[in-house]
């Protein structure tokens, strides 16, 4: 069962993120839709002139590429991804722009990678270059810098970059514009008892189930891609809306008129402490560290910082300060957080009580595997 969440509007987002996938923004693979972009354009502006902050999170540069390329299907070869990449990321930079400023509000291209946000002081280096832009009231173009990135640190789509995104700079909203109305129970292609889910609460198991089916031929999500990204925005308190990028001012109807337009997928958490949702945001992780069931049960439960009497295992080879996750005996992953001992030292201190650490290691770094304020819950 999917629990509603009823009345709820983004009447009050006063900073937003709007994703939208390639096979909108180039007219399923077609070139470029100019006049596409130019009604986001136009809305976008209505946004800012409204007092709020908005983020554009824009795929299209592979298949703009093999457009002006004169390829007809998408290649396989990395290297030929990184050109067509290449190519067509000058037009759709280009178009943003001069949409944009027919409307009078500038913009400003940014290419991130994962190695971007997965290092502490680039993660907030984006980040406030990303909030500058915005006081400024300029609209930041964000896409994964395909040109420069390996399939190690791809974030695989976009639905998980403007996740990403909307967590770095703390937004009340995540957008997800598509080329379907939103989320059904079932695909109602296929069944005929499938309903549409106007509302529900972001990370809901249930929905994940409902959500299924590849991307088209020119993108890489598809809706199931879309549900994961509102579960890992809604850890920094921003909730979701997936619907159709093509409906008529549904960026200006959300937001401004707080119409209930696609489905809406409900934050139920408060906005977490910037340091533990860069922790949260790490798509590859060096390692883990496995936990007995007292030690998992003080995590989940009591909010307590893992000592290592309560490790049984290390998997991985991580350096302090590394993000590492915590899994319990099931191999569940049910935390991450900042490994004060290296993979090496942690094997050492596994059932090791903290007031031992000195006998076996031969000095102490800190009590803690992990300590609670470097540490979040997944």
């Amino acid at each position: 069962m999917v629990h509603k969440v009823e009345g709820h509007d983004l009447r009050q987002a006063r900073r937003v993120v709007v994703k939208v996938g390639s096979s909108l923004v180039t007219n399923d693979g077609r070139g470029l839709d100019e006049k596409a972009i130019g009604e986001w354009s136009r809305q976008l502006t209505a946004l800012v002139r409204d007092g709020r902050e908005v983020v554009m999170v824009s795929s299209g540069a592979v298949a703009e590429g093999m457009k002006r390329l004169g390829w007809a299907t998408r290649p396989r070869q990395l290297h030929e991804l990184q050109a067509a990449a290449a190519v067509g990321q000058m037009g759709l930079a280009q178009m943003y722009e001069t949409k944009l400023r027919e409307n009078g509000i500038g913009s400003a291209q940014v290419l991130l990678t994962h190695a971007d946000l997965a290092d502490r002081e680039r993660y907030l280096n984006a980040r406030s270059t990303l909030l500058t832009l915005l006081e400024l009231g300029v609209v930041p173009v964000i896409n994964e810098n395909d040109t420069v990135v390996n399939d190690e640190i791809k974030f695989g789509d976009n639905d998980t970059l403007g996740a990403l995104v909307a967590n770095l700079i703390e937004a009340d909203a995540l957008i997800i514009l598509t080329d379907q109305p939103g989320l059904y129970t079932a695909d109602p292609r296929k069944n005929p008892d499938a309903t549409f889910v106007h509302e529900a609460r972001a990370g809901e198991p249930q929905l994940e189930l409902m959500a299924g089916g590849a991307g088209s031929a020119i993108g890489r999500g598809g809706m199931l891609t879309k549900i994961l990204a509102a579960k890992r925005a809604a850890r920094s308190g921003a909730s979701t809306v997936i619907a159709w990028g093509r409906e008529h001012d549904v960026l200006m109807r959300l937001i401004l008129e707080g119409e209930g337009v696609g489905t809406h997928l409900v934050a139920q958490t408060r906005k977490s402490h910037a340091r533990k949702r860069w922790i949260a945001d790490h798509l590859q992780l060096v390692g883990y560290v496995t936990v007995d069931d007292g030690a998992a049960h003080k995590l989940l439960t009591d909010g307590k910082s893992l000592l290592p009497i309560g490790m049984t295992g290390v998997s991985g080879a991580f350096s302090r300060g590394d993000v590492i996750a915590v899994r319990d005996l099931s191999g569940r992953e049910i935390a991450r957080g900042l490994a004060n001992y290296s993979a090496t030292e942690a094997q050492q201190l596994c059932r090791v009580a903290s007031i031992d650490i000195e006998k076996v290691l031969g000095y102490v770094a800190e009590p803690e595997m992990i300590h609670r304020s470097n540490m979040t819950l997944v």
